[in-house]
This record gives structure tokens, sequence and C-alpha cells, in this order.
């Protein structure tokens, strides 16, 4: 039995079954970081709010998926222990927009994107696809049997990343 798996902000979602889809609206200047084992026919889903935990300290314990730096190791982590491997991840980023500051005076999303890759080099992840930045909102999914991503902008067109 096919089933959708919605995943609101500061939250993340992993699944080992092939009849899974896992979306996350309304990505604005918020990450959406989807990643797939092929092999293990294992996806997660992080919509990540923040940069760093150290923002909100108690937050981060209560709600750790809402920061890059503690909702990260938890996607991945969790991604390993259902058998993924990181040497077959595709890793996928969405969001990181200017939607509501329009000055551009804290750019949450340019800050959100620079985070993520910093633990990536980090880490020595790479990204193989990703829809990032400028004034729009995004919706995207996966789809875990068979790791079809897509991305949907301004509710408009649907992008296959």
């Amino acid at each position: 039995m096919d089933k959708r798996v919605t995943v609101g902000v500061g939250d993340l979602a992993l699944s080992d079954r092939k009849g899974a889809e896992l979306v996350t609206y309304s990505l604005g200047s918020c990450l959406g970081v989807m990643i797939h084992d092929p092999v293990a026919a294992v996806g997660g889903l992080l919509h990540f709010m923040l940069p760093e935990s150290t923002l909100n300290p108690e937050r981060a314990r209560r709600q750790p998926g809402l920061f890059a730096d503690t909702g990260l190791p938890l996607l991945f982590r969790g991604a390993y222990s259902l058998g993924a491997r990181k040497s077959r991840l595709r890793v996928v980023v969405v969001g990181g927009s200017q939607v509501i500051d329009e000055s551009g005076r804290f750019n949450v999303g340019a800050r959100n994107y620079a985070a993520l890759r910093k633990i990536f080099w980090r880490n020595n992840v790479l990204i193989d696809a990703e829809d990032v930045g400028g004034r729009v909102n995004r919706t995207a999914g996966l789809m875990v049997g068979s790791g079809h991503i897509w991305v949907r902008v301004n509710s408009d067109e649907v992008k296959k990343l």
C-alpha cells in the first residue's frame, strides 16, 4: 500500500517502504534535503529552518530537525540505520529562497545554504542536484522505491531532479 508522509518545518522522515512518498511543502528560506540509496531503497527528507542550533539550544533539544547542524546528522544516521550507505546516497537540496526579507538584510535562505554546504564539505558529502535560491516557494517530494524526486515551484510546473 502506498503511503504519503508529510514532513513539516523542523521535522524529518525516513523510510524503507518502496511505496512511500516523502513530501514537504512551502520551502521558502528553509531547506529541504532529500537523500536516497537506490540499492537499499531507503529515502529520507529533512525540512530545516535555521542554520545553527546555538541560536536556541533549548528548542534544538526539543526539535533537532529545525536546525542544519542537528538535523542533518539525524537524517544521515537514520538512513544508515535502515541500511543506506553513504557511498550510494543521492543527495538533493531544495529551497533557500529569499521570500520574506525583501531587503536581503537577514537572508536566512542564503545562511541556511551556507551552513549546509559547510557541514557537507566537512563530511565529504556531495550534492547531486539542487533547486535553491531566488524568491519562490517550493514543494518537493521523494518516491522511496524509485528515488524519483520532484519539485513544484510556486504551485506551477513540476520539475524532476
